[in-house]
């Protein structure tokens, strides 16, 4: 069962797959591209150079999110079975990272076709530090996010806005850790005294 370090799982999922796509074909002929999985302080004009390198695609987890359609469903689980499960949805933000506007077209393009060919990480696809379950997989789509809320977005980080597709990851369920079995209960009734037997 997927635990907390499924949310880092997911990431590391994600890159692995777009790494697998640039090398099997890469988005500028003669040249290496990498997907990095970065953080916000990554953005700053001095980290940009030494975490991304000269081609490259960040994937950048900006928001965490319940999600609304299976939260009601795993609560009700959750009540029978005593075990906490949080079901979530990863926003990411896809930004290709190159000298020149035709490469980083050319880098978002490829990414978007990896994803679009792989929409469903499970199984060996899914990083094993996730502690995922068999029957465990993530969807990955386009996420439709007005264009003002994608510049609010980049308001916040330490940069100017660049090109970036929006993406979510779903329905990653974070599960709690094992309950502990509730004692049995028992009635006490006083004041009764079982008949004899004949």
């Amino acid at each position: 069962m997927a635990g907390f370090a499924s949310i880092a799982a997911a990431g590391q999922s994600i890159v692995r797959v777009l790494n697998l796509g640039f090398e099997t074909e890469p988005p500028i002929e003669g040249r290496r591209t990498q997907a990095v999985l970065v953080r916000t302080n990554d953005f700053q004009d001095s980290q940009v150079a030494v975490v991304m390198g000269a081609n490259a695609l960040s994937v950048f987890l900006y928001r965490v999110d319940f999600n609304k359609a299976m939260r009601a469903a795993w609560s009700a689980a959750a009540a029978v079975d005593g075990r906490a499960r949080l079901a979530l949805d990863l926003h990411y933000l896809l930004t290709p990272w190159s000298d020149n506007a035709a490469h980083e077209h050319r880098i978002l393009g490829r990414a978007m076709q990896c994803l679009e060919e792989t929409p469903v990480l499970a199984g060996p696809l899914l990083d094993a530090g996730g502690g995922w379950a068999l029957n465990e997989g993530l969807q990955l789509v386009m996420e439709e996010v007005p264009t003002e809320a994608l510049m609010r977005t980049f308001d916040s980080l330490p940069t100017d806005y660049r090109l970036s597709v929006p993406y979510i990851a779903r329905v990653l369920r974070v599960d709690g850790r094992e309950p502990h079995p509730e004692p049995p209960v028992r009635t006490a009734v006083r004041g009764l005294v079982p008949e004899p037997r004949p």
